[in-house]
């Protein structure tokens, strides 16, 4: 799957502030050791930092910062500067920005097995990683983190929007005003299929930060009953706030659903022929994890026979190209967007902090903020630090 792209900057957009980073993530720069004539040197792939500059003037300060330039970050041209050792033994990986910084394609075995023994840690905007292959990093001892953290607050937003739209028949009645005939249509058959969403039964396949804050808006705001599916239950006071049913099952979760939102990370298949065949008839389904979660040939054939209802899909498997069989139900039946639930300032804004925050957590010798490979690591991580 293509890298995700979220909605781009305009030069010179101001750095609002980021509440959730703000709250939540320690001064780690204090806790590196001093500049000194061997400082750690950290390889940073992309565009300059933009919004954080107090941050950065502290990792900077604390960091040899190497930035490729943009043509050695093409493929052949990277790889060759990784075999010659042209950047020296660096000791982290930092990339702020979905937009740059990936010219050199996937980070599989061919790039990794070229890293230098020193790299301790992998930083990068973005909550996915599908990019990277997190195993074979951490085979080598070297903590990936992503920034999902930073975009959780948009994801969700945007997530209600899409959960409403199922329910409401947004687009269809977006595009039907703008004729008399398409209107008076709207206005008539629209009010047939629309519902409430009060007393609905919101099904969340996968319950981390994302599928949590998606929860306490579907609950607080709209009155909708929760229930969810991860492969760990969470606890108990947690799934209190919300009022959260746990199902052990994909199935179990699926057929007690009145709309399904995935808000996995990448991996196998979620959404297949057979689990699609446990949705309510006329059902509704919402993603806004990953494309290639979902087998858009299944969803087309079961918007087709009617065992769906309503669709909504910020990620799709082709991306930038959509499946053209969804595409022919866009209106009265579904919502397509592109790869924007993320995409807004303040997201942008904490990817790049994140990012360095991470960095400087490790390379300090502590834990790192947001991990998402431990659990591949031959070498534990250093001791201290923390969330």
């Amino acid at each position: 799957m293509a890298d995700p792209t979220n909605t781009p900057m305009p030069p010179g957009t101001p750095a609002p502030a980021s509440p959730v980073l703000a709250a939540s993530v320690p001064d780690y720069a204090a806790a590196l050791p001093r500049p000194t004539a061997t400082k750690p040197r950290v390889l940073h792939i992309g565009d300059p930092v933009k919004y954080n500059p107090e941050t950065y003037a502290a990792f900077s300060a604390q960091c040899d910062i190497v930035r490729p330039s943009t043509p050695e970050r093409s493929r052949p041209e990277f790889i060759a500067a990784l075999r010659e050792q042209r950047w020296g033994d660096f000791d982290a990986i930092f990339r702020p920005f979905w937009g740059t910084g990936g010219e050199m394609g996937a980070w599989d075995a061919e790039l990794i097995d070229l890293l230098p023994a020193s790299v301790k840690v992998f930083a990068s905007a973005g909550a996915g990683f599908d990019w990277a292959d997190t195993k074979i990093l951490g085979e080598r001892g070297i903590i990936y983190c992503n920034s999902g953290l930073a975009a959780a607050e948009a994801v969700a937003d945007f997530a209600i929007a899409m959960i409403i739209s199922t329910f409401r028949h947004i687009p269809w009645c977006i595009s039907a005003a703008a004729a008399p005939a398409t209107f008076q249509d709207c206005h008539s058959r629209a009010t047939a299929s629309s519902h409430n969403l009060r007393g609905r039964v919101i099904g969340v396949i996968g319950f981390g930060n994302i599928g949590q804050q998606i929860a306490a808006r579907c609950h607080h705001g709209f009155g909708m009953a929760i229930h969810y599916h991860d492969v760990v239950r969470k606890p108990v006071a947690l799934e209190a706030t919300v009022g959260a049913v746990f199902h052990d099952t994909l199935e179990g979760l699926i057929r007690a659903s009145d709309c399904v939102v995935l808000c996995t990370p990448s991996g196998n298949k979620v959404i297949t022929a057979e689990t699609l065949g446990w949705f309510k008839k006329g059902g509704r389904f919402v993603n806004v994890a990953r494309g290639s979660l979902v087998d858009e040939e299944a969803l087309a054939d079961a918007l087709e026979s009617g065992g769906i209802g309503t669709i909504a899909l910020d990620v799709h498997a082709g991306e930038p190209a959509v499946s053209p069989r969804l595409l022919k139900f866009v209106g009265e039946r579904a919502m397509l967007t592109c790869h924007n639930a993320g995409g807004t300032v303040e997201t942008h804004v904490g990817f790049e902090e994140l990012s360095m925050r991470n960095i400087m957590a490790v390379l300090a010798g502590g834990d790192a903020i947001t991990p998402v490979n431990t659990h591949y690591l031959k070498r534990e991580p250093a001791a201290g630090g923390g969330l």
